[in-house]
């Protein structure tokens, strides 16, 4: 039901861009990764307060985003949760050359409803134990960048054949998240950030960075682009200024 509502929604929202339903005609449209919606907000909201114009964001997974990129959905500036769907849009000539950029990184975490008091040890056969004694709430893992990254950590550690039969796959991190706060699974795995965002659940592990690939969200403004906003936009993301605004709802520098 998250899954279809999710999807109906971010279709819905496309489709309103594409009619005009922009607040204004030099505002860039900016599809970004779910777990970008705080911060991303904030910066969009610094942005606008300088004179420009507010751009306007639509947040949803990055394998969502960048398929409605290729689909020829209305879009300026894309910023994925990986690398992969950055690469997947470069590949079919989608990104303006030389636009593209590392913006921040995040950590992965395993949370599970506030009130509980749990603590996941970092990998072997105690934590395959203990994540599959219930649900798992995760975004998909087929698709979706946090998902991938916790099967990737999974395997590592050695608990995702135990783990993978209690799996409950979301849309993407914020649907995940969403299960966990109202107790529908007793953990998940999204970022640290997501985790940071709720008041509704609590770190129980970090997943070693050894565990995953470095968890980079690249931004690259589209080879459609004709916003005069746009670039602006991208850079001020990437400046200092922009930087520390991720800062404070616990992104980390970009590192490879």
């Amino acid at each position: 039901m998250i899954q279809s509502f999710t999807r109906r929604f971010v279709l819905a929202g496309l489709a309103a861009l594409a009619i005009g339903a922009a607040p204004s005609p030099q505002a860039p449209i900016v599809l970004a990764a779910a777990s970008l919606q705080e911060s991303l907000t904030a910066a969009a909201d610094v942005w606008a307060k300088a004179g420009h114009a507010r751009p306007v964001i639509s947040f949803a997974a990055s394998s969502t985003l960048a398929r409605q990129a290729e689909a020829g959905a209305p879009g300026d500036l894309f910023v994925s949760a990986d690398e992969e769907w950055m690469d997947a849009l470069a590949a079919k000539g989608l990104l303006a050359e030389g636009t593209r950029a590392d913006l921040v990184g995040n950590r992965l975490v395993v949370v599970e409803p506030i009130g509980r008091h749990s603590s996941i040890p970092a990998g072997g056969a105690r934590l395959a134990r203990i994540l599959g004694a219930g649900a798992l709430a995760m975004a998909d893992p087929d698709s979706v960048p946090a998902g991938k990254y916790g099967k990737t950590a999974l395997e590592r550690l050695g608990a995702w054949t135990a783990v993978a039969p209690k799996v409950v796959r979301a849309e993407n991190v914020r649907a995940a998240l969403a299960l966990i706060e109202r107790g529908a699974a007793p953990f998940g795995i999204v970022y640290l950030t997501d985790a940071k965002a709720s008041p509704k659940v609590r770190v129980a592990g970090v997943f070693p960075a050894t565990s995953h690939p470095p968890i980079l969200y690249p931004v690259a403004r589209l080879a459609r682009s004709t916003n005069p906003e746009a670039e602006g936009f991208r850079r001020f993301l990437l400046s200092p200024r922009g930087r520390a605004i991720f800062a404070r709802f616990g992104f980390t520098a970009p590192a490879k």
